[in-house]
């Protein structure tokens, strides 16, 4: 049976995992998201997060359309403020993008409410007073239900709970931080800070995006269907590290030993926290979706907790040093040179969108091992 949990200090109750659908309409079509999402509704697991860059769009589009006939049974929470076009008001955290956000994400998803709406990111370069204003107003004429938070650090997160204080209306239900094995950094601040200010927390990627299923092998290349294979760009400056790809074969055999997969192992390490409400999901196929669930039979046990205290400390990545490129460090702004953090991930957008394909694939190397300093 299906255990429902609520979100943070609301009334809302969500299941304890979340169907994510970032795949959908990409390397997900459209038959096989409707199956999944047929699947997971007959299982309990109401609770679907997408978000309107997810696939540009067809994400939001290809769940509308499923869950069209029993609308209201869902929770369906989505995202606005990364950019969707190259106009400078064309993402962020303005009130006239905020408006526009929810108005095509309603239009994509064919429905007049949205559950929850999330921030996607914090804005580096705006005030956050705008959109938490803008949001309060789009609560009051019944287009969003609730609204949270994604990839805030944890002063952001008291400072839109004290906004929505002021603004007289309900603080954020929820935080949705990437947190998984091989980047405990949210344990520092980010965790305890929503628990502190009554948002539940939703975890995104907590396989790691696959390299805690095993199967990336150290120090060789990726199969070419898999996230890294296709030079996926949020794995390879993230996750595609030597320390997190040696870390996961030891997991698999820890797993194995005990007679379940490294999917059960890691997702259910996510789980095992008092603090973490759903952990989202997001597969790509049917089978995978039908391993996330089979996975919330397993009871973790001390001793699965202490080898994850071995092999990353808590609180840190597993990797020295490492930081997410696309949520820079903000707390060094060079007088001279150097540049600011907001003006680091503008920099790192237009290099984006001048990348070749073939600059990309040649990220894929397989990353060795490397002897940590220290």
């Amino acid at each position: 049976m299906t255990e429902y949990r609520t979100l943070g200090r609301s009334a809302l109750k969500v299941p304890k995992l979340t169907l994510g659908t970032m795949m959908f309409g990409g390397t997900t079509d459209e038959p096989t998201s409707n199956r999944i999402i047929r699947k997971a509704k007959e299982q309990g697991f109401t609770f679907i997060d997408t978000a309107d860059v997810y696939s540009h769009g067809r994400s939001e589009e290809i769940v509308g359309r499923a869950i069209a006939a029993d609308r209201d049974d869902f929770v369906v929470a989505t995202k606005f403020a990364n950019p969707l076009g190259a106009g400078p008001n064309q993402g962020g955290t303005s009130r006239k993008w905020v408006v526009e956000a929810v108005e095509g994400s309603l239009r994509r998803l064919g429905t007049d409410y949205i559950d929850i709406l999330y921030f996607h990111r914090a804005p580096l370069d705006a005030p956050l007073g705008e959109a938490v204003r803008a949001i309060a107003d789009l609560i009051r004429a019944g287009k969003v239900r609730y609204f949270a938070v994604s990839n805030f650090r944890a002063w952001r997160i008291a400072e839109v709970a004290h906004l929505a204080d002021q603004f007289g209306i309900d603080r954020p239900v929820a935080s949705q931080p990437l947190y998984n094995i091989v980047n405990r950094t949210a344990e520092v601040e980010q965790l305890p800070a929503a628990h502190f200010h009554g948002l539940g927390v939703v975890p995104y990627s907590p396989l790691a995006r696959g390299v805690l299923t095993g199967k990336y092998a150290p120090g060789a290349a990726p199969a070419a269907d898999s996230r890294a294979g296709r030079a996926d760009r949020r794995i390879l400056e993230t996750e595609w590290r030597a320390e997190s790809l040696a870390i996961a074969q030891e997991i698999e055999r820890h797993a194995a030993a005990r007679g379940i997969s490294a999917t059960t192992f890691a997702l259910s390490w996510v789980l095992n926290n008092q603090l973490v409400t759903s952990a989202i999901a997001g597969p790509r196929t049917q089978a995978q979706w039908d391993a996330y669930v089979e996975a919330l039979a397993y009871r973790f046990t001390a001793e699965d907790e202490a080898l994850v205290d071995r092999l990353v400390t808590e609180g840190h990545a597993s990797t020295h040093g490492f930081n997410d490129p696309s949520h820079p460090v903000e707390g060094r702004v060079p007088r001279t040179g150097g540049t600011d953090a907001a003006a680091r991930v503008e920099e790192r957008a237009r290099a984006r969108a001048a990348a070749t394909p073939a600059a990309s694939t040649a990220a894929i190397a397989a990353p060795s091992i490397v002897a940590k300093a220290g």
